[in-house]
Parts: structure tokens; sequence; C-alpha cells
């Protein structure tokens, strides 16, 4: 029965059930992420972790494994806690987005919220450096460099964490912990939590 199970778990991720008598070895990159997918559904869970799951593939067999994770997902009434630095991925997969800068979350939304109507300047600033594939737009493109070092998450600086590379820190922001809250000043906008105190959609030149 367990010999049964697995090969059932192997096919419903793709693979070929004969591969149970393989090596670890004997299997590619987006193999072994299949696998460690059976795996993970082998408990019958109702959510799974994926942390960074498909950064060290190639960009098509990414696609195959985002894929077969909306496959699951839908077949199985998943949830997933999707971890990435890919933010193209993460928009691509996810409802909810939540920005994290220094162990600590920023920004969360929507997709739609936080792609769209981005209110804190760290998501503004990622969302900004995202590859533009069109080489006749990446000209025109806004860009925010940030300054200065990523502080030590062991000693992040006092207030808002991110105060040090901010083109809006004020005295205020050194002095008070901004809460993760929506900000009553963008109620007619796509509103949603923001842990800033001067949150807003993008508005500033920076050359100014």
């Amino acid at each position: 029965e367990r010999r049964k199970a697995v090969q059932d778990l192997l096919d419903v991720v793709g693979l070929n059930p004969e591969y149970i008598n393989r090596y670890p070895h004997q299997f590619s990159g987006g193999q072994r992420q299949r696998i460690g997918i059976a795996r993970g559904l082998a408990l019958k869970p109702e959510i799974i972790i994926c942390d960074e799951p498909v950064s060290a593939l190639d960009v098509s067999v990414q696609a195959q494994v985002i894929n077969l994770l909306e496959q699951l997902q839908s077949e199985f009434n998943l949830s997933y806690m999707f971890i990435a630095h890919d933010l193209s991925i993460v928009r691509h997969i996810s409802d909810r987005v939540g920005v994290m800068y220094l162990g600590k979350i920023v920004e969360i939304g929507t997709d739609l919220e936080i792609y769209d109507h981005a209110t804190h300047p760290y998501t503004q600033a990622l969302l900004s450096a995202v590859p533009v594939p069109d080489p006749a737009a990446r000209a025109d493109r806004d860009r925010i460099v940030l300054v200065g070092d990523v502080p030590s998450p062991a000693n992040p600086p006092s207030g808002c964490r991110f105060r040090t590379r901010c083109w809006k820190a004020q005295p205020k922001c050194a002095e008070e912990v901004p809460a993760l809250m929506a900000r009553d000043w963008l109620r007619d906008l796509a509103v949603h939590d923001s842990a800033c105190h001067f949150a807003a959609e993008r508005e500033v030149d920076l050359e100014k």
C-alpha cells in the first residue's frame, strides 16, 4: 500500500511512477522539486510553506513548477505561503502579498493593491527595480535607487527600520515605530496596511 501511495504521488506531480526505484542523483533539478512537492502532499496538509521553490531552476522549468503548484492548489484545496524574491512570480501566484524588510512586514494587501498602489517606500523601490522586457521602455522607467547599506537585523535602527535608506525619513521616523495599519488619508485609493508614517502612492521626484 505504501509503494502504491508513493507511485500515486509521483503521478500527481507529473513524474513516471516507475521512477520510484531511481536514486536522487538521477533526477534533474525540476524533477527533484516535483518530488519535494510530492513529499509535502503525502501528509495531506491544508497549507504548504514554499521557501524560494523555483529560485534555482531555469525559467522554463520555473513556469512548469508554478503551473503544477496552481493545479495542485485547485485539486487539493491547498493554501500556500510562498516566500520569494522574484516579484513577477509572486504576483503570478499570490492572492495576498506581504513585503518584509529586516524581518518585519512593512506592507500587506492584495496583489492589485501592492503592485498597482504600493504606499511604502521600500515596496516602491522594489517594484521600480523589476526588470522591464521592452528595451524601449527601460529608458523611461523611473528607478528608485536606495543609498546606504542594509542595517544588521541583529541591531536594527530605532523607530522605522527602513529610515536609514528612505528618502522620506523625518525625525519622527527615528523616534516612533510605524504601526502596520491602513492610513486614513489614503481612503479613496486601494486601502491596505502599510508600516510608514508617510505612506503614499509614489509621487516624489528623487532628483529634487
